[in-house]
């Protein structure tokens, strides 16, 4: 994937209508925004193109809604946008109806329009269950949402002149709004954003600067099976934490008690131990563990080692472990961080994340915090700032970091 784009400012904008795909999947109330975060992140990229003297028409998903459903309408993020605007930005409903043909027509420079929810539409994400259909009926059937998504797509081009990519948590779908309209367009680009996130993952990837380390956690290995295998070739210290450690501790043969494990992932575990090893890659578990006797915050805690008895469960790494962790971190030219150490959403069990959020952020290192989990703990550990670049997309991060193609970004124009 050549990762050589061209962004919103390799193109005259002025007079044209541009269409961009934002990414505004944020968390509701009702319908009152709990974060805002994701839309502040698009402003950049929305003044300049709207500085630059175009129109602008915005596009997004949020949430999962079978069909048009009002609970899933992005009208409080245009109402909130708005405010921040200084302007009233109309949500055209039928992001294919006539009434978008008709306000896309009348849009003049320095305005902006919203399309509601994209994922209103099937064809969109260009899936179909095929359950119980036969092979040629399931083959006809995918062909046929094939066809409908590419129509799709076909008509959100026809409404402008640009099309901007600015949505990197979506890119590694092959979506109608994210990668199938640039079939349609001649002018594709990418936003800030999404520049951003090439620049950093970008490099890691490329060319890391040494020691490298990789923070991984989270609940479970078998979603980051695949970028481990590819940090493998890249990084000098993998640091392991979160409920994945106890599958690993498992497999060398450590009692594990009630912590969570997938036992159908023992052997994957120790080959990844034992590729490592070949790799000359530090490759570190927990030497400590907090454990609890129930999945609570008010739970009895003790401290153990690698083994945990029956009836406990480990829901945090222990302060051994976090101390280690950071002290590897103090030396690092490049941390790369996808999940946290523990159960941080209870007090009890977020004190080795936090030691770690603490260590990346005084290191001197290039800091890359990707995935949803790690990022709520960076930004409620108030060191959000202090960090590199905090991924805007947990699953397109971690695609990038394996080495996939993301559809979003490679449908885009090279320079």
């Amino acid at each position: 994937m050549n990762l050589n784009k061209k962004t919103v400012k390799d193109i005259d904008l002025k007079g044209k209508k541009i269409i961009m795909r934002a990414d505004f999947n944020v968390p509701l109330d009702g319908t009152t925004i709990t974060d805002d975060t994701r839309i502040r992140a698009a402003l950049p990229t929305i003044n300049y193109v709207l500085k630059e003297g175009a129109s602008l028409i915005l596009m997004s998903h949020l949430g999962r809604p079978k069909g048009f459903d009002k609970k899933f309408s992005l009208k409080p993020v245009a109402e909130y946008l708005s405010d921040l605007l200084g302007q009233n930005i109309p949500v055209v409903e039928d992001c294919l109806g006539e009434e978008a043909t008709e306000k896309a027509t009348e849009m003049t420079p320095g305005t902006v329009i919203m399309l509601d929810n994209t994922r209103y539409y099937k064809e969109e994400q260009g899936k179909i269950k095929t359950d119980g259909m036969s092979d040629d009926e399931a083959v006809a059937a995918k062909s046929q949402m094939k066809q409908k998504q590419k129509a799709m797509a076909k008509k959100l081009a026809s409404y402008a002149d640009v099309y901007v990519n600015d949505a990197f948590g979506t890119a590694h779908r092959a979506h109608a709004s994210t990668a199938v309209i640039c079939d349609y367009m001649d002018e594709c680009v990418s936003g800030f954003l999404i520049e951003k996130e090439i620049k950093f993952l970008g490099g890691v990837v490329a060319n890391p600067e040494h020691p490298f380390v990789a923070i991984i956690g989270g609940a479970k290995v078998s979603g980051k099976l695949e970028v481990l295998e590819t940090l493998l070739t890249k990084v000098d210290y993998i640091l392991i934490g979160g409920g994945m450690a106890y599958t690993f501790l498992k497999a060398l043969g450590h009692n594990v008690g009630g912590s969570l494990v997938e036992n159908d992932l023992l052997e994957t575990a120790k080959k990844t131990l034992d590729a490592a090893e070949k790799a000359g890659v530090n490759f570190m578990l927990p030497t400590d563990n907090l454990a609890a006797d129930n999945f609570a915050n008010d739970a009895e805690i003790k401290l153990v080692g690698q083994d945990i008895e029956d009836g406990w469960m480990a829901l945090d790494v222990g302060p051994e472990t976090a101390k280690a962790y950071a002290e590897v971190i103090s030396k690092a030219k490049t941390v790369v961080w996808n999940g946290p150490m523990g159960c941080f959403e209870m007090p009890n069990f977020a004190d080795a994340t936090n030691v770690v959020c603490k260590a990346v952020a005084e290191s001197s290192a290039t800091s890359i915090i990707g995935g949803g989990d790690s990022v709520s703990a960076v930004q409620k550990s108030g060191l959000a700032d202090q960090m590199s670049h905090i991924s805007t997309g947990g699953g397109a991060s971690l695609e990038f970091l394996e080495g996939k193609t993301l559809p979003g970004i490679a449908a885009l124009n090279d320079r």
